[in-house]
């Protein structure tokens, strides 16, 4: 039996659009964010930031699911939790990646990750790589090569690059996580990845002695990205995801990339080098690239049992 959708229902199609490019530029002010924190080290605002989002999250799921917010939680599962758990891991890496190198150079090697789940995919869930996406995923490789090579910024860039990449990693274990589960709602784990960074950044800040207590501007800003930059995002992007193919969302998805280095030039005059503008290129190229040639493909029907 054949279940209809509104992939084919232009204005809905546009309001997706909308709902998934305005999620892209909210995401893309996390290095902004990051960069007008003044003291706060990443358990610090990773820890004030998933205090902010976990309760965000916890309203809309509770509102969306008729006030079952532990049974939506509970649906969610092992793949659930370590989707969650791969997410703290991400946040971690990502907010020490833009502390360390540039911003274009970490937003760039988040990019990445869509390549890491095509190979842990195919790995763990038997899952189809296409040909065109292994060419994709050298030229990926080529692109994320020519920016970590990049001597002009010296170590701790280095260690900022490895922990952007290893962000990337844990976004493509969360995506991977969830096609396990085979989960089309990303809030749940979304909110338990919340729930367990408090928990672990907590424990973090009081082993290794750093305090609760962070100026107003570093907990307002930390505070204001868990709503709006990552919360409020994820909520535009799963409302908007449901209209749209998914070479458009991988186009798209390009927003945050691009967006990113852009607002860190206009409010901070942060300026790219020029390894991260060619192998940032590179890399675009091969996200675009794959994205395009994934979309001539004629889509199998959608089914119901």
């Amino acid at each position: 039996m054949s279940e209809t959708n509104d992939l084919g229902n232009p204005l809905e199609a546009r309001r997706g659009l909308v709902f998934v490019f305005m999620a892209g530029v909210l995401w893309s002010t996390v290095g902004l964010g990051i960069r007008m924190i003044d003291e706060a080290t990443v358990w610090q605002i990773l820890l004030y930031r998933s205090i902010s989002l976990s309760l965000f999250l916890a309203t809309v799921i509770y509102l969306r699911s008729g006030g079952n917010l532990f049974k939506v939680v509970k649906a969610a599962g092992l793949p659930g939790c370590i989707a969650g758990l791969a997410l703290v891991g991400a946040y971690s890496g990502g907010i020490y990646g833009i502390q360390s190198t540039s911003v274009a150079n970490a937003m760039l090697l988040f990019a990445s990750a869509p390549f890491m789940a095509a190979i842990l995919g195919w790995i763990f869930l038997r899952e189809i790589v296409r040909k065109a996406t292994w060419v994709a995923i050298l030229f990926a490789i080529l692109g994320i090569g020519i920016m970590v090579q990049d001597k002009t910024e010296g170590g701790v860039a280095l260690l900022g690059n490895l922990a952007a990449l290893g962000s990337a990693f844990g976004f493509a274990v969360f995506t991977v996580a969830l096609r396990w589960g085979r989960s089309g709602d990303m809030l749940p784990a979304v909110f338990l990845s919340g729930i367990f960074a408090i928990f672990i950044t907590s424990s973090i800040c009081l082993l290794s002695g750093l305090s609760f207590q962070i100026s107003v501007n570093d907990t307002s800003i930390s505070m204001g990205m868990g709503v709006f930059q990552v919360g409020a995002g994820l909520v535009l992007y799963t409302l908007g995801s449901k209209t749209l193919p998914a070479a458009e969302l991988t186009l798209l998805s390009l927003a945050e990339v691009l967006l990113g280095p852009l607002w860190v030039y206009l409010f901070l005059n942060e300026v790219a080098t020029l390894n991260t503008l060619l192998g940032g290129l590179v890399l675009l190229l091969a996200i675009a690239g794959n994205a395009i040639s994934g979309a001539r493909r004629k889509p199998p029907p959608i089914t119901t049992p």
